[in-house]
C-alpha cells in the first residue's frame, strides 16, 4: 500500500543507523527495507528541523506523530486542528524572536487554547513548514534586537559626472536586523575605513537604537587579522562598537550561512531597489541615496509573501523596543599615535605640526596620542594624563599652566604688560624706564630679561634706590641693566649728589689757563 508505514521504531534505527553514517544501501540491507522506503524517510529526517541526536531521543509516539501521523487521510478534525496551527502560528512568529520565549513554551500556551491540538513534535513540524512557505522565511534562533547583519552587494550603482560625462561606480552597503529583516541600504564612495564606519552609523541612526550586536563580514575595515576562533577586530571598529556599547562578531571566513540574512536581503535588493531605478541617471552620491531610499521605505513597507504583516510592522512590533538607546554625540574617527614628551613638558603631533602640553612629571615618558576630530587625548599606562582641544595652527603650542614646573610657569607668563604693571607700582620712573627697554630690544625675550634683572634688584636695595637709579638713568638715555647695576654699586643713585655742581681746580704753574691759547 502507497501509505503502509514502518513504524516509529524502524524509523528510530534508520536515525541511529544515519548517526552512525551508513549509507542509504547498507541501512536498506541492515533493516531488511527496500531503498525507495529508507530513502523516503530519510528526506522526511533531513526536512524534520530536529538533528539526528534530538530525533534519537524522542519518544516512539513523538516519533509517529512527526513522521507516519501525515501519512493518512485527513479527517475533518485534523483539517480543522491545521487550520487552528496556522492562525497560532501568526502570532507564534513573532514571540519566538523576544528573548526568553521558546518554541516548547509556545505549544504550551497552544495546548491551553486547544487542549485536543497535536502533541510537541507535530507543532514544531507544522511550524517549520509555516515559516518556510513565505519570503520572511528565517533562523527562528534570531531574537529581538540582538544582530544587525551587515555587507556590501557585489553590483555596484552609477555616478555621472554632469561636467565631463565620467561614469564612477559607487559601492552599496546593506544591513539586516535579523528578528524582523528590517533593512537599510546606502551608496558610499568606497569600502574604507571612514566610509564603512560612516555608513555603519548611519545604519544605526535610521534604526534608531543600538542592536546587541553588528556582523560583518571579513573585509579589512572591519577585521585586521582573520581567525576561526578569535579574529582581531580593526581598532577603529573597535572603538566604535565601545561608542555605541555594541559587540563586533564578524561572520566566519568562507562561511556565508553566517550571514545568510543579509546575503537574502542583497539579492532581494537587486529586485527591490536597483531593478526599480535601472533607468535613471543620477549625478551626485546625495542624489543616488535619495532615489535608494524612496524605494527603500516602499522594501521595508511591502507585507511579506504569504504572511500579512511587513518589515516595518515587524521591526515596530519586536526589534525597536529591543534595541538599546543611541548616544547623544556622533562616533568620531580617531587617529592611534606614540609620542614622547620633550623637555618642554609637551609632545609634538606631525601631522598637525604643532605641540600639546603634559604635566612636567611625564618628561621623557613615551605616550599614546589619540587624535579626533577635535579633541587630542594623551594617556600613559591606559590612564589619560592630558586632555586639549585640537589646534590646526602650524607651530602652535596649546599650554595648560598647570603642567609647568613653577619655574617654567613663570617665564610662560612673560610680556610687556606684566613688567610694566610691576615697575608702576615701584614709581613713575621706574616704569618710564622699563617701557623704553621694551621699546629698545627688537628680540622681546631679550628685553624681558633685562627687565626682570632691574625690577629684581628691589630685593637687593630696595624700591626707593631703584626710582632713584631709574630716574638718574633716564638722563643718560642708556637703557640696559647694567647702567642701573652701575648706578647702584657707585652710590649714583644719592639724590643729594649734583654730578653738574663745579670742580674747583687747584693753581699750579704748570695749568695754562685760557689766555695761553688765545
Amino acid at each position: 500500500m502507497a501509505n503502509k508505514t514502518i513504524g516509529p521504531f524502524m524509523i528510530k534505527e534508520i536515525i541511529r543507523l544515519k548517526i552512525e553514517g551508513y549509507s542509504h544501501k547498507k541501512i536498506s540491507k541492515i533493516l531488511g527495507k527496500s531503498r525507495p522506503v529508507i530513502i523516503k524517510y530519510a528526506k522526511q529526517i533531513d526536512t524534520s528541523g530536529f538533528s539526528l541526536p534530538e530525533l534519537y531521543n524522542m519518544t516512539e509516539w513523538d516519533i509517529h506523530e512527526l513522521f507516519e501521523a501525515n501519512s493518512t487521510p485527513k479527517t475533518n478534525n485534523e483539517n480543522i486542528t491545521n487550520n487552528q496551527l496556522t492562525s497560532f502560528f501568526s502570532y507564534a512568529e513573532k514571540e519566538l524572536r523576544k528573548a526568553g520565549v521558546t518554541k516548547k513554551l509556545l505549544w504550551e500556551e497552544y495546548k491551553e487554547k486547544h487542549p485536543e491540538g497535536v502533541m510537541y513534535s507535530q507543532f514544531c513540524h507544522h511550524f517549520l513548514k509555516y515559516l518556510s512557505n513565505s519570503e520572511g522565511y528565517m533562523p527562528i534562533e534570531h531574537k529581538a534586537g540582538d544582530k544587525l547583519f551587515v555587507d556590501h552587494t557585489g553590483k555596484k550603482l552609477k555616478v555621472v559626472d554632469p561636467e565631463t560625462g565620467e561614469v564612477h561606480e559607487k559601492e552599496v552597503f546593506v544591513a539586516t536586523l535579523g528578528a524582523s529583516q528590517y533593512t537599510y541600504v546606502e551608496a558610499c564612495e568606497s569600502q574604507k575605513l571612514p566610509d564603512y564606519l560612516m555608513v555603519l552609523e548611519n545604519a544605526l541612526r535610521y534604526l534608531g537604537g543600538v542592536p546587541k550586536c553588528i556582523v560583518p563580514d571579513n573585509l579589512k575595515s572591519a577585521v585586521t587579522k582573520t581567525c576561526k576562533y578569535e579574529p582581531q577586530i580593526n581598532r577603529h571598529l573597535a572603538d566604535f562598537a565601545a561608542h555605541y556599547n555594541t559587540t563586533i562578531v564578524p561572520a566566519r571566513s568562507r562561511k556565508p550561512k553566517d550571514k545568510s540574512l543579509v546575503e537574502g536581503a542583497v539579492n532581494i535588493v537587486y529586485n527591490r531597489i536597483y531593478a526599480r531605478i535601472r533607468n535613471e541617471v543620477f549625478y551626485t552620491t546625495e542624489d543616488l541615496n535619495k532615489a535608494i531610499r524612496d524605494k527603500l521605505d516602499y522594501y521595508n513597507g511591502v507585507p511579506f509573501q504569504g504572511k500579512e504583516c511587513s518589515r516595518k510592522e515587524l521591526f515596530i512590533d519586536i526589534d525597536k523596543p529591543e534595541l538599546k538607546p543611541l548616544p547623544t554625540t556622533l562616533y568620531e574617527l580617531k587617529e592611534y599615535k606614540t609620542s614622547r614628551v620633550q623637555k618642554n613638558s609637551h609632545i609634538y603631533i606631525s601631522g598637525d605640526k604643532n605641540y600639546y602640553s603634559v604635566h612636567h612629571t611625564y618628561i621623557g615618558k613615551q605616550v599614546n596620542v589619540i587624535i579626533s576630530n577635535k579633541t587630542v587625548e594623551i594617556y600613559y599606562k591606559y590612564q589619560r594624563i592630558a586632555f586639549h582641544q585640537r589646534c590646526r595652527v602650524p607651530h602652535k603650542y596649546t599650554t595648560v599652566n598647570e603642567h609647568m614646573p613653577s619655574t617654567h610657569r613663570f617665564v610662560a607668563e612673560w610680556c610687556p604688560e606684566k613688567f610694566i604693571k610691576w615697575a608702576k607700582n615701584i614709581g613713575t620712573h621706574t616704569q618710564q624706564y622699563i617701557e623704553s627697554i621694551l621699546n629698545t630690544y627688537s628680540y622681546p625675550e631679550q628685553a624681558y630679561k633685562s627687565c626682570l634683572g632691574i625690577l629684581s634688584m628691589t630685593k637687593k636695595v630696595g624700591e626707593e634706590r631703584l626710582e632713584n637709579a631709574c630716574r638718574r638713568a633716564l638722563n643718560f638715555n642708556a637703557y640696559n641693566y647694567k647702567t642701573i647695576k652701575n648706578i647702584l654699586e657707585n652710590g649714583l643713585d644719592n639724590p643729594d649728589y649734583n654730578s653738574e655742581s663745579k670742580i674747583h681746580i687747584p693753581k699750579h704753574e704748570n695749568i695754562r689757563g685760557k689766555e695761553y691759547y688765545q
